[in-house]
């Protein structure tokens, strides 16, 4: 066979892989999880967590096991995937460019910004955006209110009595848990699955895009006790922490919420019970996602419905001494991505992604142009074949400083000049900052000129 016939016949191909994929497609479920670490899934190699819905959408989809978030907290991450902007919510939002396309779009829960606990107790839109949506529901639940166990673990408080409950706006709502006798059926999240599935069965024969947004893991670490039976506190494992492990971290570089600082330091077995907690909540919003997928298969919709799982950030557990999100290391813009869509083979890749890249990508997947404001790229070819990949590098922000992630590297550049420069493949804890070693300023020099080309493009007005 020559050259010239092997080209026509993978023109074919590819045609009629782009006319299968343009025939099947009509509809989108976005998914997102809230505060989610990838390391904590099943289907990201965790070895404890229980996720096996997630697990079942993983083997039917694409993984994706080095995609990026571009905001470091749940705003700016929101506001930038929904947009396919780095920074600030300028042109069309995804939602309203797929209604301007004939689909009918709506909410379930937190997509952009809500303040969990305050918003999910008010059942208020936080900085919901109308002209994403033709219609939407919010989700309410009492959350650290709920009655049950109450511990604020950096407190070393136990409790199952209602008054006094670390709640919206208080200093240490970020270390509460509550367990309780039920079915979890008052929760946010089984409202935001229930509600989701009632959409499916009433939108199944004109084509939708439906939003919903879990707010689970996202503190308070609110579940029925039948999921916090699962991970006895006593068998959770602690991240290692290196001694004088932050000697090398500039300040710039490090969490403002510490296991110092807030006081769990004093208690191993409460750092126990927050990633039991954690990984409690996470199982049962897998639970949740599993209807989803459920009703799907029940509406035979899953041959025309493309699914994105995603979270708007990774989290914090201990490691470095660290907790929460809204910094640069890499289990806080780390974050899962799974993409299954009719007509393309599942699998995983290590091809660098960023959020968002999700909305050019739902573009190519619907066959509808790309709006011009996009700046994401389409993570189609890779959907493909997984060892293609658009991106060389990811971008990150947080504050006015920017990380930058390769193959190889993980690069940061803070606001007042302080650097952080880690040698992923040799040390991918992030325990030894490689900055201001002389045999990698080569690399360091490179990396900070491959970031000022991403600044550059990603900061246009």
């Amino acid at each position: 066979m020559t050259k010239h016939i092997r080209i026509i016949i993978s023109l074919c191909l590819f045609g009629s892989l782009e006319t299968s994929i343009a025939e099947q497609i009509k509809n989108v479920l976005l998914i997102v999880s809230d505060d989610l670490k990838a390391s904590s899934l099943g289907c990201y190699g965790n070895k404890i967590c229980k996720t096996p819905n997630l697990d079942r959408l993983a083997a039917n989809g694409m993984v994706f096991e080095r995609a990026y978030c571009q905001g470091t907290w749940c705003a700016p991450s929101r506001l930038s995937f929904m947009h396919s902007r780095y920074q600030r919510g300028d042109g069309e939002n995804m939602g309203s460019y797929f209604r301007s396309q004939g689909m009918h779009s709506a909410r379930v829960g937190k997509i952009y910004h809500m303040r969990v606990p305050g918003d999910i107790i008010a059942g208020t839109d936080g900085q919901d955006i109308p002209s994403t949506w033709d219609e939407k529901f919010n989700t309410k639940g009492q959350e650290a209110h709920t009655p049950g166990n109450y511990a604020c673990l950096n407190q070393n408080i136990f409790t199952d009595k209602p008054e006094n409950r670390e709640s919206t706006g208080m200093a240490h709502r970020m270390f509460v848990s509550v367990d309780y006798n039920g079915d979890g059926s008052d929760q946010p999240d089984w409202k935001a699955a229930e509600k989701t599935v009632e959409l499916l069965k009433k939108h199944k024969d004109k084509p939708f895009f439906i939003a919903t947004g879990f707010v689970r893991p996202h503190y308070p670490s609110v579940a029925p006790s039948k999921y916090f039976d699962k991970y006895p506190f006593q068998k959770m494992p602690l991240p290692r922490v290196p001694e004088n492990d932050l000697d090398d971290i500039p300040r710039a570089g490090q969490a403002k919420m510490t296991s110092q600082k807030s006081g769990i330091a004093k208690w191993p077995d409460n750092q126990r019970r927050m990633w039991a907690a954690y990984y409690a909540t996470v199982t049962y919003m897998d639970e949740q996602l599993g209807k989803l997928l459920d009703e799907l298969e029940r509406l035979e919709l899953t041959n025309s419905t493309a699914i994105v799982f995603l979270s708007d950030h990774g989290y914090h557990l201990g490691e470095h001494n660290f907790w929460q999100k809204s910094n640069l290391h890499e289990e806080v813009t780390r974050v899962p991505v799974i993409i299954s869509a009719p007509g393309l083979k599942p699998g995983r890749t290590q091809s660098l992604a960023e959020l968002v890249d999700i909305y050019p990508t739902l573009c190519s997947l619907l066959r509808v142009p790309i709006p011009k404001s996009v700046q994401g790229k389409s993570l189609l070819p890779t959907l493909k074949e997984p060892h293609v990949s658009p991106r060389t590098n990811a971008l990150s922000l947080n504050r006015g400083s920017h990380s930058l992630r390769t193959d190889r590297w993980a690069y940061m550049k803070y606001k007042n000049g302080d650097e952080e420069l880690y040698d992923m493949i040799k040390d991918p804890a992030q325990f030894t900052n490689l900055a201001t070693k002389e045999e990698h300023q080569s690399a360091k020099t490179e990396l900070l000129s491959q970031l000022k080309k991403r600044l550059k493009s990603a900061l246009l007005p």
